[in-house]
């Protein structure tokens, strides 16, 4: 849980109370002006009503160009992003023939598979030649390859459960799996902090929602306990069946489950647990197969296993991993699998060819290499951050690196001043996370050098003395605490 400094909290809340009011005189104003100018939807409902998207209006608009920046290259160390410029207040983002290369530190390339690949590409060329980009058809129809059936098995395989099941999109994977597993009678028992997608798909499957602290054990077990002595609401019947849903690394705070004891929580009150690997998978574990390997928790301890190959793999789409019964199931009942389009070709060849990588089936020692790399990279780069005076979430290990922010006009400085340098970074608030808590979110690669990573901490550490986000005292310079000893004989 984040603690935060009073007065950070304060000045926080005033910021926001500054911009709402604000808002609101613009609003009114605007009511005036167009109480006077005729509308051509006289009679009809506004689409938009004023408070709906008052936050979009407001306030995200001015910043808006520290958002969905376009770029022009494979999202690799090093990327290039196409200037934009507004001439309306950035109501309106326009592009330009200009692009910056600048250090990318917001891709979820974890493994570096995102960019050409000695091993991965020619091999995603040729079945572009042989299959095309999409099979045009649901798996249930044209849409079943002899690719999807391999992909499937080798997935099942590096992730060790009995089968698997793929699907086009990481998102609709969870969104559209819940609400077959679990239905009305059931009891769905979510961390606090999962993604949206979790959220959605459970809010879809009309189950009961409980939700426990975030990543403490203790409170998911009080919960547990209370839901089962009370049963159902109004029947107080016993429940059907009762998931727990957690992930694997938390996105927007790098921190990695207690899994074993969530697991040995589920597995004295007879609970389903569902394990989100979207930011895990492939990014680490010895062998790149995730949590269950890193904390050392037996595959077969958890029921439900999902993850995307948006992250470490380079490609698209996402996947559901379990027992040969689960995975019969919804082959027979889910909507993605009998009505979604089937993951394009190319993207699957992609997936199988990272994964031989990783497991050096390609007869080389880089899939080990870069599990290495990564580890490292996230390690030093975390360390550095800390020893700075920067407020940086999550645990060893994790890729992704959220450095707080705060205050809402430090959202849009921080990136501004960090791309003038040539340094892409990503920063999140208010709705993808709590009013308070606005933070930058870095994600590392494999790819990245020891250069690009000193280089990258030059620049925030600069921008951090600019903006004021270093909430704690940096560590002295060892350097300076040599300088500054006195030496006994």
């Amino acid at each position: 849980m984040i603690t935060i400094p009073y007065l950070t909290a304060l000045t926080t809340y005033f910021s926001y109370g500054l911009l709402f009011a604000f808002g609101q005189l613009r609003d009114f104003f605007r009511k005036i002006m167009d109480w006077w100018n005729s509308s051509n939807l006289q009679g009809y409902a506004p689409i938009c009503l004023g408070l709906e998207d008052f936050y979009v209006r407001r306030l995200y608009l001015r910043i808006q160009d520290c958002f969905g920046r376009p770029i022009s290259s494979a999202p690799d160390a090093w990327f290039d992003v196409v200037e934009r410029y507004s001439n309306d207040h950035n109501k309106t983002l326009k592009r330009t023939d200009k692009i910056r290369r600048c250090l990318n530190l917001g891709s979820y390339n974890y493994l570096g598979f995102a960019a050409a690949d000695e091993y991965c590409t020619p091999r995603v060329i040729e079945t572009l030649k042989q299959f095309s980009p999409s099979t045009c058809s649901a798996r249930v129809d044209g849409g079943t390859t002899t690719l999807h059936k391999e992909l499937e098995e080798c997935v099942a395989n590096f992730v060790g459960k009995p089968a698997a099941i793929v699907f086009g999109m990481g998102y609709v994977t969870n969104s559209a799996i819940i609400p077959v597993l679990i239905g009305k009678g059931g009891l769905i028992i979510s961390d606090s902090l999962n993604h949206s997608s979790i959220v959605n798909g459970a809010r879809g499957s009309g189950a009961t929602i409980r939700v426990f602290q975030h990543n403490t054990p203790s409170h998911l077990e009080k919960v547990l306990r209370e839901q089962i002595a009370e049963g159902q609401p109004r029947t107080h019947r016993p429940w059907k069946k009762i998931m727990v849903v957690v992930e694997g690394i938390y996105s927007m705070e790098g921190e990695l489950c207690k899994l074993p004891e969530i697991v040995a929580i589920c597995k004295k009150y007879k609970a389903y647990v569902y394990l989100d690997e979207a930011h895990s998978i492939g990014a680490v574990g010895k062998t790149g197969r995730g949590v269950c390997e890193l904390l050392g928790v037996d595959t077969a301890d958890v029921d439900i296993m999902m993850g995307t190959f948006t992250k470490s793999f380079g490609s698209c789409g996402g996947y559901i991993a379990g027992s040969k019964d689960l995975i019969q199931y919804l082959k027979y009942t889910c909507p993605a699998h009998l009505y979604g389009t089937s993951i394009s070709p190319p993207a699957a060849q992609q997936i199988i060819s990272a994964i031989k990588v990783i497991l050096g089936e390609d007869g080389s020692s880089r899939g080990a290499q870069k599990l290495a790399r990564i580890r490292e990279n996230s390690n030093f780069f975390r360390s550095e951050l800390q020893k700075m005076g920067f407020e940086v979430l999550g645990d060893n290990d994790s890729p992704v690196m959220p450095i707080m922010l705060y205050n809402p006009a430090k959202i849009p400085a921080f990136s501004r001043e960090c791309l003038k340098q040539d340094v892409a970074v990503v920063t999140v608030g208010f709705p993808a996370t709590p009013l308070l808590l606005a933070r930058a979110r870095i994600c590392l690669s494999a790819s990245h050098t020891r250069e690009d990573l000193i280089n990258a901490l030059e620049v925030i550490s600069k921008v951090g003395d600019l903006v004021g986000i270093k909430y704690f005292p940096a560590e002295p310079n060892k350097e300076h605490q040599e300088d500054g000893m006195i030496k006994l004989d």
